[in-house]
Order: structure tokens, then C-alpha cells, then sequence
């Protein structure tokens, strides 16, 4: 588990495709691999790694292909920078929300607006998963905890201080830019225990009421 604050960002020093899927180094001279041993979890741009082999500035995983086509490391290249967290301690304070590392799916920038010393970014997402995306709630972008400040339609607005800006990768999005996204665990683990089955992939009929039967809001 994570928590969606980053510790530092490093580079995809190699990215090599070894028997049908893909193995990885990240280099950062900035996270702190004292405390790391192999097969720990280190997220990378949201996504859960394990390490297999480690180094003085970084360490080395394996990708599956359903990792791979689950989120945007098919069209990483080397030389890419990354968002770097290291799996939450029982001891570590929880900054921002419960984060797993397991990418929903992909989510692109469609706007980007200043807002004083803030900016504003607009992205779309799959339908759905934006039913799991609600106002002033949190969202993980390539491993970044932010809360949503609005939502329309498939769209929603993140506000973003200069402080992340300063310490993660997502100063370097663009309009066009796709990123990593991983939605509340909440609201996914909420809609089965109260439906009780999974919904088709675009409906859902978790409603006011039912959360009202179930016990949750009075």
C-alpha cells in the first residue's frame, strides 16, 4: 500500500523485453534505498513494482504483460521520468489516501489553465471509471494523491499547488498526455459490498437509497 505522496522522482535507465514482457531499471539519486530488500514494493508512476534486484541509486523489477497493458509503461521509453514511492510503514504518517499501485486505467489531459500561483488540469477518463471519481474526492496520477475539484461529464479537474508541481513529474504534462490513473479504493470496495455482484462495465446503480438500505447514510 501506498499513500500517494511522492519521495522522489528518478528515470527509467532500461527498459528491455526479455521473453515476451519487460524488465526495468529505475535510477534516482534521490530516494533512499537503505531500507529497501528485494521483493518490496516500490511505486512507479502509480505502479506497483517488485523489486528483484537492487543498486545504490535505484533497483530493478519485472513487468507482466497485464501490467503493461494495463497502464502507460508500453509507450515509456528510456530516459523517462517517474513519480517514486516506497510501500507505506504501520508507522508512516497517511499524507494522502489509501493508494494500491494496481492501475485502473489511462487518463489524458485535455486542458491546462493557470489559476493564480496554481494549475488547473483538466483530464478524461474511461466512463467507467468515472463513476468512481467524485467531487472532493481522491484520485492517484501516475502515483500522485490529489483530490478532484470538479466533474463534468467524462472530465474532471485537478488543482495542483506549486509545491507538487516542484516535487513530481506532472509539471511535465502536456494537452495530449496520457497518465496512470488509480481511483478511490472506496468507492470500488462500497459498490460490491452493497450490490453484492460486480455491475456491467458503464452502469451502476449505487444510489442515495440503496447506501440508505445498507446503512451507510442516514
Amino acid at each position: 500500500m501506498f499513500t500517494g505522496i511522492i519521495e522522489a522522482t528518478g528515470i527509467l535507465s532500461e527498459l528491455r523485453a526479455v521473453q515476451g514482457d519487460l524488465v526495468v531499471r529505475v535510477s534516482s539519486s534521490d530516494l533512499d534505498m537503505c531500507d529497501v530488500n528485494l521483493g518490496d514494493s516500490i511505486a512507479t508512476n502509480g505502479v506497483c513494482l517488485t523489486v528483484v534486484e537492487k543498486f545504490k541509486d535505484g533497483f530493478r523489477a519485472d513487468l507482466s504483460n497485464e501490467t503493461i497493458k494495463l497502464t502507460q509503461f508500453a509507450h515509456y521509453k528510456t530516459g523517462q521520468k517517474v513519480n517514486l514511492e516506497k510501500a507505506l510503514q504501520p508507522i508512516s504518517r497517511l499524507g494522502g489516501h489509501l493508494v494500491s499501485g494496481h492501475v485502473d486505467g489511462i487518463a489524458t489531459v485535455t486542458a491546462i489553465e493557470s489559476n493564480a500561483r496554481a494549475t488547473e488540469y483538466w483530464l478524461e477518463a474511461p466512463a467507467e471509471l468515472m463513476k468512481y471519481i467524485p467531487h472532493k474526492g481522491s484520485v492517484a496520477i501516475d502515483g500522485i494523491s490529489l483530490t478532484v475539484n470538479e466533474v463534468k461529464s467524462h472530465q474532471f479537474k485537478l488543482t495542483i499547488v506549486p509545491h507538487t508541481a516542484q516535487e513530481t513529474t506532472i509539471a511535465d504534462l502536456k494537452v495530449g498526455s496520457q497518465v496512470n490513473l488509480e481511483v478511490d479504493q472506496i468507492a470500488r470496495y462500497l459498490e460490491r459490498l452493497v450490490l453484492g455482484a460486480q455491475p456491467q462495465a458503464n452502469e451502476s446503480t449505487l444510489t442515495a437509497s440503496l447506501l440508505a438500505k445498507a446503512g451507510f447514510i442516514k
